[in-house]
Formats: C-alpha cells, sequence, structure tokens
C-alpha cells in the first residue's frame, strides 16, 4: 500500500539549497514549511522560491506553509556555538539586550517585567531547560536554571499565555503574511491561537482563493475554544511543544486524540507536530520511542506528522524525511481502516451552514460507503476548493484518493489532505462526459487501470452550484 499520512518538512540552512530540496521531494515531503520566526524576510522569500522551482523539477505538487511567528517570547541569539546552561546556575533575563551568553540572556520582548512575577516558571526551547524566576526589579529579572540542558540560536522563552500581553497576529505577523499573500502562498499557520477571532484576524480570502488557514493549537484558552477554532480554520496542528508545558506533559497524549477527534469530525486535515524524529537532527537513525510515537499519530488519524529541527538544521535532512516516509508507509499499512469505518459513525457531525454543505456531506459519505463496498479501486474526486476531497479523507478509505482539481492553489492545498494524489485539470467539470474524460485521465497518468471499477465524485452543476452531487461507479475504459 502506497503511503496515506502526508510529511511536512521545515525548510532551513541545512536544506535550502536547490539540490537537497529536490531530494526532500523524491524523499517523500508533501509540504514544505518555511518558519518566519527565524532568519529574515528575504531568506524566506527566496526559500519559498526554491521550494517552487524544486516542485517543478520534480515534476509533483509541493505545498508551501508558512508559519507566521506569532506573540512568541524569544531570547535573543547565543550566536553560532550551543551554551550550557547549568542547573542550579543564576541567569539574568535583560528584555531588548541583543545577545544572549550564559549567564545574562537577552529577551526579545519589552513587556516581559511586567507579565512574569517571582515563583513563575519559564520553559526555553522545547522545554528541556527551565527556569524560575527569583526576582523582578528595574530593568532585568533574576533567574534560577532549574534544569539544565543546552541551548542554541534563538530558542523561544515560554510565557504563560494567559500573563502575555500581546496577541495573535501581531503587527509582525500581518507584514510577513503580506509578502507571502503577493507571491500566493498555499498555506498559512498562526501561532498561539486562543479563539476563532484571532484567525479572522487575518483578514485572509477564503482558501482557494486565500491561503489555506491553518491554527496552531498550543495554548490553555485554544483548547477551550477548540470546537470554534477548528471551524473557522482550514486545518489544525497539535504544536506539542508548547501544549505540553501548558497544560503537562503528561495531558499531551489524551489531547492529540481528542484535537484529530475533532478535526476529523469536521472534515479537517490535522498534523501533529513537534520532536517526532528530534533525535535525528544529530543522530543517522531515530530512537525506538520516537518511532512508536509516529506511529501511534499515524493510528489516531493524524493527516500528516511534521518534521521540523531534523530537516531544518538537521545533519541530513534528506534521511530525516526518507525515515518518516518509510515509518508512515509502514503504520498506514497497520492502520485499523475497519475499526475506522466503526468509530467514524461516532465523530462524523451533521454538517452545519448552507445546503450545499450538507448535500456534500452527504454524498460523501455515501460514496465511502459505496466504495467500500463494491471494493473500487480509487476513489475520483473533482473539486475545485478541495472541499469534497477533504470530506471524503476523512473516512480514511483504503483506497486511494485522486484529486482532481482546475485551481492549481487547490492543488498544491490539498498536498495536506490524507490519502490524497492531487492532480491538475484543465476546466471545472460541468457534465458526465468530463467526469468520464477525467477519469481516462486518471488512467493515462497510471493512477488507474483500464478495467477497474473507480468511483467518481463531482459536483455537475458547475458554478451552478456549490455542492457535490453525483457519484457514479463507472468501469475504467
Amino acid at each position: 500500500m502506497p503511503r496515506r499520512t502526508k510529511i511536512v518538512a521545515t525548510i532551513g540552512p541545512t536544506s535550502d539549497a536547490p539540490a537537497v530540496l529536490r531530494q526532500l521531494v523524491e524523499a517523500g515531503m508533501d509540504v514544505a514549511r518555511l518558519g518566519l520566526a527565524h532568519g529574515s524576510l528575504d531568506e524566506s522569500i527566496a526559500r519559498y522560491h526554491a521550494v517552487r522551482a524544486a516542485a517543478a523539477e520534480a515534476g509533483r505538487p509541493v505545498g508551501v506553509l508558512i508559519d507566521l511567528p506569532g506573540p512568541k517570547v524569544r531570547l535573543a541569539s547565543f550566536g553560532e556555538e550551543a551554551v550550557t546552561l547549568a542547573t542550579g546556575s543564576e541567569v539574568m533575563l535583560v528584555p531588548g539586550q541583543e545577545r544572549s551568553v550564559a549567564g545574562s540572556l537577552g529577551v526579545d520582548y519589552e513587556q516581559l517585567l511586567s507579565d512574569v512575577h517571582p515563583g513563575d516558571i519559564l520553559a526555553v526551547g522545547d522545554g528541556s531547560v527551565s527556569l524560575r524566576v527569583e526576582s523582578v526589579d528595574g530593568d532585568r529579572a533574576l533567574a534560577t536554571v532549574t534544569y539544565g540542558g543546552v541551548v542554541q540560536g534563538r530558542p523561544g522563552l515560554h510565557v504563560p499565555s494567559d500573563r502575555l500581553g500581546i496577541h495573535a497576529p501581531t503587527p509582525e505577523d500581518l507584514r510577513k503574511l503580506d509578502a507571502f499573500l503577493e507571491l500566493g502562498v498555499d498555506m498559512v499557520a498562526l501561532s498561539f491561537v486562543r479563539s476563532a477571532a484571532d484567525i479572522r484576524q487575518l483578514g485572509v480570502e477564503p482558501h482557494p482563493r486565500g491561503p489555506l488557514v491553518v491554527a496552531k493549537i498550543e495554548t490553555r484558552a485554544a483548547v477551550e475554544n477548540l470546537e470554534g477554532i477548528i471551524e473557522a480554520s482550514g486545518a489544525i496542528m497539535i504544536a506539542r511543544g508548547d501544549l505540553g508545558t501548558e497544560l503537562g506533559i503528561e495531558e499531551l497524549p489524551h489531547l492529540q486524540k481528542r484535537i484529530i477527534r475533532e478535526c476529523i469530525a469536521l472534515g479537517r486535515p490535522i498534523i501533529t507536530a513537534t520532536q517526532m524524529l528530534e533525535s535525528m537532527v544529530t543522530a543517522p537513525q531515530p530512537t525506538r520511542a520516537e518511532v512508536s510515537d509516529v506511529a501511534n499519530a499515524v493510528f489516531d488519524g493524524s493527516s500528516a506528522v511534521m518534521l521540523s529541527g531534523e530537516t531544518a538544521v538537521g545533519i541530513d535532512p534528506v534521511n530525516a524525511v526518507r525515515t518518516m516516509a518509510s515509518i508512515t508507509e509502514r503504520a498506514d499499512a497497520e492502520f485499523d481502516y475497519e475499526g475506522w469505518a466503526r468509530r467514524i459513525r461516532h465523530v462524523r457531525r451533521e454538517a452545519v451552514g448552507s445546503g450545499e454543505a450538507r448535500i456534500t456531506d452527504a454524498m460523501t459519505a455515501a460514496t465511502w460507503r459505496a466504495a467500500t463496498e463494491s471494493n473500487v479501486s480509487a476513489i475520483i474526486c473533482i473539486s475545485d476548493s478541495g472541499f469534497t476531497v477533504r470530506a471524503i479523507a476523512r473516512f480514511r478509505p483504503e483506497m486511494p484518493i485522486i484529486g482532481f482539481s482546475p485551481n492549481e492553489r487547490t492543488v498544491r492545498q490539498l498536498t495536506l489532505s490524507w490519502g490524497t494524489t492531487p492532480v491538475q485539470t484543465g476546466s471545472t467539470v460541468d457534465n458526465l462526459r468530463m467526469m468520464d474524460e477525467l477519469v481516462a485521465q486518471a488512467r493515462d497518468q497510471g493512477y488507474v487501470r483500464s478495467g477497474e471499477l473507480v468511483a467518481a465524485l463531482a459536483g455537475a452543476g458547475g458554478h451552478r452550484t456549490a455542492a457535490t452531487d453525483v457519484l457514479r461507479l463507472l468501469r475504467v475504459p
């Protein structure tokens, strides 16, 4: 069985060369993530163009996801060398200081001293280093390193989100977003979302006219407002680093399952992220625990899994993607498709909103049942916006989903959808003959073979209706 779970790979200094990007695409990268919290805007734009070129050279669609910094508090740069913060040592937290050294940490957040209080525990980076605030005085705070470790670059400094005086999106987020909207970026991730109102503040057009908005769940408020956030978003990312710091790492496995279940119920792609193969930043192989973590993310129903430092700054980003592809493909083969079919009846909700949405909901459910009972070789979905494809993907059918769209941006956005091979077609389908032509195109491109039975799903009303209203079971000519 071909791999169904998608791979998001972060592009950084060790992976942005054209030859490496091409190898990442060939190794299995479906979506390239550009983290805008690091480096300059010009560097990120250059990487965007490099990804587009690599995808064109490889001849396959690759989505580009920009990850806005959000109200993330970061330490000033430690420079090129890693620094050890020893357990029990004292450090100063100095807002506005431009560099960080072992005893004095610059912080890029001017309001820090009004937001933290003595006794607060602040996590550095992924939480492997923590600090306890002892006093706040003048222009700095004194803290004790309660758990030491190695830090490098510009790690985040986690301040409890309900204390922060800044909200997402920040003015800097909007400035960077505008630059990428002009370029036609496919997806945008918003950090430290607290409610659906934060997502609306981005002010982008609905996808696919605008980018697919990915809300990052990493605050207590986001968990409390989860349903509204999912409904307002195009996709969700479980950012397990800050989420574990806010709510406790013992809660993470349960939150992960709950968030994935809620997303699947509403037909939203879901990315599981943070430390998936973290050891591969410096090692050629992952740990056994990491392999189990990735496999369990697949079994939970993740649409995609994400690599961060493994591909951005790791010693061998191509090997990291290749390893992730191997793990997910094996896990996909063991996925409990039959059990998922039973559970989907309980987690699926009746579609809300327009009559067109309710029709599409009913038609995709019928397609899943017909395709399963008829043992078709593929489900061919034809969709301008990608909504139909995402709706059928939530059922996790055993057969491949071929997602045709005349919209180039929709095709790239579908690189995030579980089990979907996105393909661009020339025009909107508005009659049955054009459906037949796309089935023949799928055959000619090697996705199906002559004589096989396929399910074809589309809206035959063209621009007159947004509903998916035609399902056909037919033999491939």
